[in-house]
């Protein structure tokens, strides 16, 4: 007599295409200061991502490493500052795409120079600040934002959590001795 298995349901994943696209004006820069560029930043953000509910969904995000004069642009364009800032989140607009495309969550853009000036004035590498932008960048995409006090703790938490799993210091810290 032979029996039958049913296959256990298998549990709902973190599905994600993550695009890194370095910017070639900025390549050199970028590579230099950390390696592995792209692994490295796939990892932070899927790290962030375990921050949206388990899907079986295909979602994709893509993370730009640009420089100061193309964020400075988007900065000017999209949100009326002329000037460079580390990082820009663009969450994608409604779900109107074709069947079976990917979820696109959205585009996170970071800026080498300004990236490279906060890291030095803080002492601290630029992988580490690099790593933590891009979690801040995907935790934007997944609707996070630190306009009130709460929910900036709230978020702060969240990064600081992501960043102990790569063995970086809770990047808060100098800012809460201030207050």
């Amino acid at each position: 007599m032979s029996t039958v298995r049913r296959a256990k349901p298998r549990p709902a994943r973190y599905v994600c295409r993550i695009d890194v696209i370095v910017d070639p004006s900025n390549a050199a820069a970028w590579n230099r200061a950390v390696r592995p560029l792209e692994a490295q930043v796939r990892k932070a953000a899927r790290a962030a991502l375990k921050q949206m509910k388990p899907s079986r969904e295909r979602r994709q995000l893509t993370v730009r490493l640009s420089g100061d004069r193309d964020v400075r642009r988007l900065n000017h364009d999209f949100r009326g500052k002329d000037k460079p800032t580390n990082v820009l989140s663009f969450p994608a607009g409604d779900d109107l795409r074709p069947h079976g495309a990917p979820l696109m969550l959205g585009d996170i853009v970071i800026a080498y120079g300004t990236v490279a000036r906060e890291a030095a004035a803080q002492g601290k590498p630029i992988r580490d600040h690099l790593l933590h932008l891009v979690a801040h960048g995907v935790l934007h995409l997944l609707g996070h934002d630190h306009q009130r006090p709460a929910e900036a703790a709230r978020m702060e938490r969240i990064e600081t959590e992501i960043l102990a799993g790569f063995g970086i210091s809770d990047p808060y810290v100098i800012e809460r001795r201030r207050a």
